[in-house]
């Protein structure tokens, strides 16, 4: 499984960064966790908004941070 954090890296970026690797981590996931901040490879992806998360290639969320137990939920 692959997870993308796409963003600059602002705060947001971050926080979501962190929220995906204690989901990762909670449920015992085997994904990788890629930071994009490429706005050309985002803009390919779909991503008009950050921050965004996508896995395995499918958009899960873009221009929020959705909670841990919503990331736990899309892992499963």
């Amino acid at each position: 499984m692959k997870i993308k954090i796409m963003g600059p890296g602002c705060a947001n970026c971050e926080k979501l960064a962190a929220l995906a690797q204690q989901a990762v981590t909670e449920t015992g996931s085997k994904a990788e966790i890629e930071k994009v901040s490429d706005f050309q490879e985002m803009a390919r992806a779909g991503v008009m908004s950050t921050p965004a998360l996508t896995i395995d290639g499918e958009i899960k969320c873009v221009g929020r941070v959705p909670d841990k137990e919503e990331i736990m939920a899309w892992l499963r």
